[in-house]
């Protein structure tokens, strides 16, 4: 009997968001495994106890973002964890893009602003987000005429120590949406496709709906193409449990990459039942590895 840990984050006195976490806990426990859901934090758990730690849901890691990538490293050492440590470490740093776009990989044009690096912003409609976020955290859409409110946006972000990117905001999610094809055990195991999370006018600081307008999406030859690209050019050719890559419309109608989601994806089991037994298969087999 394989025991796992689905990790997670503490929630607090709300409930949980992770919809699909007590889902994927009964379906492996009723394949057999020993599976509990333990927070990241938690100082009292013995990760050496499990065969294997899966990252599920720690959705407040981009707030404490060196604390969590110490705890993955630890975690990484006491037993298999997926995905690995030197994932988590080049993942939770949106400058991977950058490293994307020099293998070849199409991905959204983007500019980094370090603290101390002057206002230097486009002259065209443009997103500011920090290099280290989830769920749209501290991410604002601006036009030439609100500089003012985006040098605010920096300096705030700059004096908490944040790196900002600046994104040409990508017209064709207006029209096409944003679209995650999700890939599970080294193959694509669903895709969905979400409306504009970033309205005009809304503020960097307020709470944005992270999946708005969510639904089934059947993902193009183009699509999967860029998505498998972006996947060959992770460093040093990781085997990784699961994956998830968010795609938009450049300005030519070709897929780029937005995010490459490798830490901890929404899966969205909810929206795709008939996956969870493939996520069960695949995660039974890590933990036997």
């Amino acid at each position: 009997m394989p025991r796992i840990a689905l990790v997670t984050y503490d929630p607090g006195p709300e409930p949980s968001k992770d919809a699909d976490l007590p889902v994927l806990v009964a379906a492996l426990r009723e394949a057999g495994a020993d599976a509990q859901a333990v927070c990241w934090d938690d100082g009292d758990t013995d990760w050496a106890g499990f065969d294997l730690a899966v990252i599920r849901s720690t959705w407040d890691y981009s707030w404490r973002q060196a604390e969590f990538v110490a705890w993955a490293e630890r975690c990484g050492k006491e037993t298999r964890l997926a995905n690995p440590a030197a994932v988590v470490r080049w993942n939770t740093d949106k400058r991977y893009l950058g490293e994307l776009a020099e293998a070849g990989v199409p991905v959204v044009p983007t500019r980094y602003l370090a603290p101390g690096a002057p206002a230097d912003l486009p002259g065209h409609e443009y997103v500011v987000k920090p290099t280290s976020g989830a769920g749209a955290r501290y991410a604002a859409r601006y036009t030439p005429e609100q500089h003012g409110s985006a040098v605010r946006q920096l300096e705030r972000m700059h004096a908490e120590g944040l790196t900002a990117m600046v994104q040409p905001y990508m017209r064709g999610i207006d029209a096409g949406g944003e679209r995650a094809l999700q890939f599970f055990g080294g193959r694509l195991l669903h895709a969905s496709r979400k409306r504009a999370v970033l309205a005009p006018g809304t503020a960097f600081d307020a709470v944005k709906v992270a999946h708005p307008g969510l639904e089934p999406w059947t993902p193009t030859p183009a699509e999967v193409a860029v998505a498998e690209r972006a996947l060959a050019a992770v460093p040093d050719a990781p085997e990784l449990l699961y994956a998830r890559v968010d795609l938009v419309d450049g300005e030519d109608g070709r897929p780029r990459v937005m995010e490459l989601e490798l830490v901890e994806p929404n899966l969205f089991l909810f929206l795709h039942p008939g996956s969870l037994p493939t996520v069960v298969e695949a995660v039974l087999a890590e933990a036997g590895r």
